[in-house]
């Protein structure tokens, strides 16, 4: 589907004994894409296998896996980015293995300490970036910082804003609510050049009014799995309502055109995956329940990572910041609480 959608070279990497049915029913224009044989195997020449001998499973212990699976799909895959032989790598494997094995091959940004995932969700308006949604439970404030700008760039390039607005979530608007982590990193935020508004409370995640939601990936996975749980259920709710009588039947048939919208624009299959940003190459983490079409907008989302050349923008962007120490300073001097 990417393939003849967008034009890409795709590689997959894996077991070919596993792979190789799979392609031969395609390329016969027997799989889940109906087309033309012709067609399908011009399309085929676009698409490469590498050999992959081990699995990292989900239950796996992320580091330990990687140290001792070198052979591994998620490893050999981002071998072939650090060669250059690929652009970017899409994974909806183990999310913990999928980053670690991009720190190990490819290295973290200049002036980035800890990568983050960038999760993307609806709202009223257009959608916005909440940045780290969980490669990273135990953040300092400068590591905040660094989502924030990591966020900024990213929402720049997805959804064409020029300067997002950028909030800090927290259990209240007033700068002296939260946690201490969120009180620095609050103080962090007011120093810097981006365009931040302030302290976001949850209720303001679909409202359209920020660009940038910015947390550790502890709270900002809980915001993504509740907000993927609340979206099927209501879709579930929903469709049990309109089962009871023959009035909901009939308003459905009316207005099925606003519920295809609606679960469109809340299906995360229709946003790819959620790109890790931090490490010296573009990677994209998808949900471990992917579909095709998960994956095909997954490419689409890497390709535009590497298009858009992100990293130099974050780079950049980091490098025009004022130098973090000196925030690190007046920070600790408005809170009275040094930054470890």
């Amino acid at each position: 589907m990417a393939v003849r959608e967008y034009g890409h070279d795709v590689t997959l990497v894996g077991d070919p004994a596993a792979l190789k049915p799979l392609l031969e029913d395609s390329r016969r224009g027997r799989g889940r894409l109906r087309v033309p044989a012709a067609e399908a195997k011009r399309l085929h020449e676009k698409i490469h296998v590498e050999v992959a001998t081990q699995v990292v499973g989900m239950d796996e212990t992320p580091l330990e896996a990687i140290r001792k699976k070198k052979g591994a799909s998620i490893c050999v895959a981002f071998d072939l980015l650090k060669q250059g032989r690929v652009d970017a790598v899409a994974s909806a494997g183990n999310s913990g293995a999928t980053l670690a094995a991009a720190v190990k091959s490819l290295g973290r940004l200049k002036n980035i300490a800890r990568p983050g995932i960038a999760g993307i969700f609806p709202t009223l308006q257009q959608p916005l970036v909440m940045m780290d949604v969980g490669a990273n439970v135990d953040c300092r404030p400068n590591h905040l910082f660094q989502f924030a700008v990591m966020g900024a760039a990213f929402s720049q390039i997805q959804f064409g804003i020029e300067s997002p607005r950028i909030g800090l979530l927290s259990i209240g608007e007033e700068g002296g609510k939260g946690n201490a982590l969120v009180k620095q990193t609050h103080e962090l935020l007011k120093q810097s050049n981006l365009n931040y508004i302030g302290n976001v409370e949850g209720k303001d995640t679909f409202q359209g009014n920020v660009d940038v939601i910015v947390c550790d990936g502890f709270v900002g996975n809980v915001c993504l799995k509740l907000s993927e749980g609340l979206a099927e259920a209501m879709v579930a709710m929903l469709r049990d309502e309109i089962a009871k009588n023959i009035k909901s039947k009939v308003g459905y048939l009316l207005t099925r055109d606003a519920f295809s919208n609606f679960k469109k624009r809340t299906d995360y299959a229709e946003y790819g995956g959620a790109p890790l940003l931090g490490c010296n190459g573009a990677g994209i983490i998808c949900h471990g329940r992917s579909n095709a079409l998960a994956i095909k907008n997954a490419v689409r989302v890497g390709a535009e990572l590497v298009r858009s050349r992100i990293n130099d923008r974050i780079t950049a962007m980091l490098d025009g910041s004022r130098h973090l120490q000196i925030l690190d300073e007046k920070v600790a001097e408005a809170t009275g609480v040094p930054i470890p």
